[in-house]
């Protein structure tokens, strides 16, 4: 490991696709480290006695271990250390915002070069496939016990990973026709490649976890019917309820929720479209509303299909932007216009009903609101008019209500969420637990995760409780 009176404040910095390149092809952006590349980052941790990463680790990873490893060009061992504690380490190695959680804590950061715990997460978990022989961890005696797990997102697959490994029988339902859940339907194929969620879901199988697709509870079957069959059940069915603006207009042709444009391109495949079966409308002009990471894929997913514009529309300023600031470098680099402190307010169409126009108002900021941040406020007489064929909105999503709405005895929050014990996730309903955005509202992946971690000691002390 590094000397500890030798800062190395080089940080390697992963290589990508040039921009005029990128914005043309639906290929992973990041391009991922060499081997030396990896040894070269990985020596500079410190080692530290009191490692504050692993402090900021929701799944709670021996960050120093792995690295430790890492640094040796002991690979094998390092993925080892890692799925001791995450079950999808080539998914977190790209889409978990490390700069805010593990990095953040890291000593270096003061330094302004913290490790790359990410990148060198997603690297030993490509090894590890590149070999071609995935270790699998150790299972442990079986316990007979039988688990359902309702979503297969990032909660879903983590408890079906863990109870698995404690030696229970584990069923895992999908809705949709892919596993996954928003890794499939919601991340594009250039920031996560769908072969990475294949992968990492086929592991578990190989496990054991069975997997059940076009499965709808609470249509295909209640939860009550689901506990008549297992001896606990997770929901894990995350928040699949988009958000609208409730403005003139939202109903014209060229309008979408984020939720359905990226489901038509990722899970359905819509870029390849005729080699698939789903068309997507390669719009000229496209407006996205929202500042988060879905408004960013989004208005890059928009480019990649042909747009000659394509700009993101936000009702704060640069500052309050709540999308990761590598997701905004690459938006930028690939050609995003941005509109800040900005607000549609009227959509309209043309005479076959398609959108044209949106009405847009300046904001400024004024005093902070219950987030932290200073609330934007309209400015009188400020109206004026972009031409755009599209508008997709991104601006957030409710708990999927299904289970809630069929399940009569569970209790809910106002907000749609599942109410639950924060130390156990344990429910209103005896034998049902829930984790992820469900109950939290939409949320990072890693903590998701994290979730499905803790309902997972919790349901394995009740399973084995008898």
């Amino acid at each position: 490991m590094a000397d500890r009176k030798k800062l190395n404040l080089n940080r390697v910095e992963m290589p990508k696709q040039a921009d005029f390149i990128r914005k043309r092809n639906f290929k992973e952006v990041a391009l991922g480290y060499t081997v030396e590349n990896a040894i070269e980052e990985a020596s500079r941790c410190l080692d530290c006695k009191k490692p504050l990463c692993i402090e900021g680790c929701p799944v709670e990873i021996d960050i120093p271990g792995f690295i430790r490893f890492m640094a040796e060009g002991d690979f094998a061992n390092a993925i080892k250390t890692l799925k001791e504690k995450n079950c999808l380490p080539a998914v977190c190695g790209r889409v978990c915002p490390q700069e805010e959680q593990c990095e953040s804590r890291c000593i270096l950061v003061k330094k302004g070069a913290p490790i790359a715990i990410g990148r060198l997460e997603r690297f030993a978990a490509d090894w590890e496939a590149e070999q071609g022989r995935v270790q699998a961890p150790e299972i442990m005696k079986k316990t007979g016990k039988k688990v359902a797990v309702i979503g297969s997102g990032p909660a879903g697959v983590t408890v079906a990973g863990d109870l698995t490994l404690l030696g229970h029988n584990v069923t895992m339902y999908e809705a949709l026709h892919e596993p996954g859940g928003v890794l499939t339907y919601g991340i594009p194929e250039f920031r996560l490649p769908a072969g990475v969620v294949t992968r990492e879901i086929d592991n578990l199988q190989k496990l054991g976890v069975k997997l059940v697709c076009n499965f709808v509870v609470g249509k295909t079957r209640s939860l009550q019917q689901i506990l008549e069959e297992f001896d606990a059940v997770f929901v894990g069915t995350g928040a699949g309820l988009p958000w609208f603006m409730n403005i003139p207009g939202e109903n014209l042709n060229g309008v979408y929720s984020a939720n359905e444009y990226l489901t038509r391109v990722n899970l359905m495949r819509g870029f390849e479209y005729p080699k698939t079966y789903t068309p997507v409308v390669r719009h000229r002009k496209v407006a996205v509303v929202g500042g988060g990471n879905v408004a960013m894929d989004c208005a890059r997913t928009a480019l990649r299909l042909g747009a000659e514009k394509s700009v993101i529309v936000y009702r704060r300023s640069e500052k309050e932007l709540p999308a990761r600031e590598e997701e905004y470098v690459n938006a930028r680099e690939e050609g995003v216009i941005f509109h800040f402190l900005t607000l549609p307010e009227k959509l309209y169409g043309n005479d076959e009903g398609w959108l044209n126009e949106i009405e847009c108002a300046r904001m400024k900021l004024g005093e902070p609101d219950a987030s932290g941040r200073r609330r934007p406020v309209r400015i009188d007489n400020s109206e004026f008019i972009m031409k755009m064929d599209a508008c997709i909105i991104a601006i957030g999503n409710s708990p999927n209500p299904i289970i809630p709405q069929t399940t009569p005895d569970l209790e809910v929050s106002k907000w749609g969420t599942i109410e639950v014990d924060p130390d156990t996730l344990k429910t209103s309903i005896d034998r049902v637990w829930a984790g992820g955005d469900i109950v939290t509202g939409a949320a990072t992946v890693i903590l998701a995760m994290g979730a499905g971690r803790k309902a997972a000691r919790s349901m394995h002390e009740y399973l084995v409780s008898d």
